[in-house]
């Protein structure tokens, strides 16, 4: 790789970090986009890399296949790569059009998992307690349930972002997008004990303002969020393998099955399109038509 695509390479994560407000999951994913994409061009010997043509780009995508990724993850790949060289297009003069003539693959109709909820009322009751671990698992498995927003999310709140008069809960999402969702007493409740009690016990003498915190007293963390929930379902015995994602599935799924409308499940979602968030109508048929097909005697 010359110096120029080099440098082009270096400003552009600067500029998504900086200016864009990615969070530094996704520079780190667009990082990683690149570096493997400049190491196919030194292992296929392709060029200096600023004069990549179509065919070389189409190469790439190849590889991409043969090496079986999903279409989603080859999608982003070829994302990544159209937003750099627009980028590098713009600030370097470097010739962009390979990857703007490249076509995404066409989606996999995956329809998103999530608990029903009986399963919720399964979970809940058998990870109730009175030890400071359990009140702080319950209270992060209600806030979850009840928002749907996202693990990064949930693990980046400040104790004053949770407001317990007006039962709302102030999210930085996305692109630094703030938005406000409201949540039920139930969740309420379970906050409100955690505060009281759990979280000045576990704190052990830590100072910091992050609302959930392990059993050391630090700041949670995605990782430490994924593994709590783990830990509930095995304790319900649910044979379900669990990603901290079903919980804002399940939001969703439930809030779209008890009557609410698109709009404003796209609004609690923090969803920039309306699209991402109607997904969830293919799963709402779908619980439809078991639901038909479990009921109907000529089904």
């Amino acid at each position: 790789m010359n110096a120029r695509l080099k440098q082009a390479a270096e400003e552009f994560q600067s500029y998504i970090r900086l200016e864009r407000n990615f969070s530094p999951l996704t520079v780190e994913g667009y990082r990683k986009d690149l570096e493997e994409f400049f190491s196919f061009l030194e292992s296929e010997g392709i060029g200096e890399g600023e004069d990549i043509r179509y065919p070389e780009a189409r190469l790439y995508v190849t590889r991409l296949y043969e090496r079986e990724l999903e279409r989603a993850t080859i999608s982003r790949k070829i994302s990544s790569l159209r937003s750099f060289f627009k980028f590098a297009n713009t600030r370097f003069g470097i010739d962009d059009q390979a990857f703007r003539s490249l076509y995404h693959p066409k989606k996999e109709e995956k329809l998103p998992q999530f608990f029903y909820e009986e399963e919720m009322e399964q979970l809940f009751e058998a990870n109730a307690g009175s030890s400071p671990k359990q009140i702080r698992d319950t209270a992060l498995l209600e806030l979850l349930y009840a928002t749907g927003m996202r693990v990064s999310e949930l693990t980046g709140l400040a104790v004053q972002d949770a407001d317990l008069e007006l039962d709302i809960v102030r999210v930085m999402g996305k692109g630094r997008r703030e938005r406000y969702i409201p949540f039920g007493h139930f969740a309420a409740d379970a906050l409100g004990r955690y505060l009281d009690s759990a979280r000045p016990a576990i704190m052990k003498g830590n100072k910091h303002d992050r609302l959930f915190v392990n059993m050391r007293g630090t700041p949670l963390t995605d990782r430490g969020v994924r593994h709590i929930l783990e830990e509930m379902v095995k304790k319900a015995s649910l044979h379900i393998s669990i990603h901290p994602h079903m919980l804002r599935h399940t939001f969703a799924t439930h809030l779209l099955n008890n009557g609410a409308d698109m709009r404003s499940v796209q609004e609690l979602l923090g969803h920039a399109s309306l699209s991402s968030t109607q997904v969830y109508t293919h799963v709402t048929k779908e619980h439809l038509r078991k639901t038909y097909m479990n009921a109907h005697p000529r089904a």
